[in-house]
């Protein structure tokens, strides 16, 4: 007889208890599951889409290289996750191309963290991006945060989901580390030192949204689940130290 068999399920998840299989998923944590996979894709899918629309913005050959990389490799991490959805019976051929990803909100809007309907894309993806400076700051500051996230999503208690996501975080890592030289060179030079400071500015409350709420009723639910680990405010904290550092060694703070 299985631990799942011998307790309830919550309690087993809780304990750090982990599910193999669509067959053995309760229907409320099939739920929670898929809309967490929903916002992964979503997000990928909008961020590879507004990223590849300033390539050829790029100052240089090495610099369009890696924005094409960055735009890949996020439509690939779109893949494998979507890939685990359809073995929940979502139809990936249709999901992948059903919305307009590029499609984004006037620059001055202010969504907070709401979820526009039929579109699970982090509200950060729903922001414009004006030029390479800026999807370079941007590039730094939700890296960051999909650095900080990853590591919560990757111990998610669907075995499978855990996994891929494992594999992805090294790469999303990798990019991180692409935008943090680009902005090192921006911010060595006057006039794009400048540019930098207003777009940090414009997408640091913008992506401190994209953590959710403090105190999340929701949270609670998923951690029963063993879908979530940490609180939404210990991750924002987190990623709030590790951008002041940098940003201050780059003296941009």
């Amino acid at each position: 007889m299985t631990d799942t068999e011998t307790m309830p399920i919550e309690d087993y998840l809780a304990e750090g208890g982990r599910l193999t299989s669509p067959d053995n998923v309760p229907a409320r944590y099939r739920g929670e599951l898929l809309r967490l996979m929903a916002s992964f894709v979503d997000s990928a899918l909008a961020g590879s889409a507004g990223f590849a629309g300033v390539i050829n913005d790029a100052p240089g050959i090495q610099e369009r290289i890696s924005a094409a990389r960055i735009v890949l490799e996020k439509t690939d991490h779109a893949g494998q996750v979507l890939a685990i959805m359809e073995s929940f019976g979502a139809d990936g051929g249709r999901y992948a191309v059903h919305h307009p990803w590029a499609d984004r909100l006037p620059r001055d809007a202010d969504i907070g963290a709401a979820r526009r309907e039929g579109d699970m894309r982090l509200s950060v993806f729903h922001y414009p991006l004006q030029g390479w400076v800026d999807a370079v700051v941007m590039n730094v500051l939700m890296g960051k945060a999909g650095v900080v996230q990853l590591r919560e999503l990757s111990r998610v208690s669907y075995q499978p989901l855990a996994e891929v996501f494992h594999r992805i975080l090294p790469r999303e890592t990798r990019h991180l580390e692409l935008g943090l030289a680009g902005l090192e060179r921006i911010a060595a030079t006057p006039e794009t030192r400048a540019a930098a400071l207003a777009s940090i500015i414009y997408w640091t409350p913008r992506v401190a949204a994209s953590f959710g709420h403090s105190g999340s009723a929701r949270y609670a639910t998923l951690a029963r689940f063993g879908l979530r680990h940490t609180p939404n405010e210990t991750l924002l904290a987190e990623w709030q130290a590790d951008v002041d550092a940098q940003l201050a060694a780059l003296k941009l703070l």
